[in-house]
């Protein structure tokens, strides 16, 4: 499949209008998935749970989390993470990270409404945690673009013989396959 290159990944990170989807394990290690805010910054990935937050517990507990961010048109471009989830800021202590909180909600709300936003929520207390990127395991995945080969479009473990794709673009596929 086409993977993106680090700087492809982290043009697509940054954005615009793209929800992250983050799984936690619950302490009977029950997944739970919720779609949240965030921003990619220096080699991270941020978001800010509220201070009763359900999957900030989850963290609390485990830190394995598992992200993923895709966009519903053309290419479909696509991050999955796997790592740890750190608390970087404990709930209480928003005032040393607000700036940050302010360019996530910026991502997805006109400045002004942002502002606003974060203004009016500021007496609800969140943390502040992240993903290394360096330190996950990290797949993206895109479409191939224009006469770009399908060849690696699926991992070869999914392919049949006698896929219909592979006559379509026989000098893409090993026929052995």
């Amino acid at each position: 499949m086409p993977k993106l290159n680090d700087a492809e990944r982290d043009s697509f990170l940054a954005g615009e209008n793209l929800i992250m989807n983050i799984a936690t394990v619950d302490k009977d290690g029950a997944p739970l998935v919720t779609p949240i805010w965030f921003i990619h910054e220096e080699g991270r990935i941020w978001f800010t749970p509220r201070q009763h937050s359900e999957w900030l517990r989850h963290i609390r507990n485990d830190p394995r989390v598992a992200l993923s961010i895709d966009e519903p048109v053309i290419p479909y471009r696509k991050v999955v993470v796997r790592g740890r989830a750190s608390i970087d800021f404990e709930v209480g202590n928003d005032d040393a990270w607000r700036d940050r909180y302010r360019r996530i909600a910026q991502r997805y709300i006109p400045l002004n409404d942002a502002n606003a936003y974060v203004d009016g929520t500021d007496d609800q207390p969140r943390a502040l945690c992240s993903v290394t990127l360096a330190g996950a395991e990290v797949r993206s995945w895109r479409m191939p673009l224009g006469d770009e080969s399908y060849d690696g479009i699926w991992a070869k473990r999914y392919w049949t013989k006698d896929a219909k794709v592979k006559q379509q673009a026989p000098q893409v596929f090993d026929k052995s396959v």
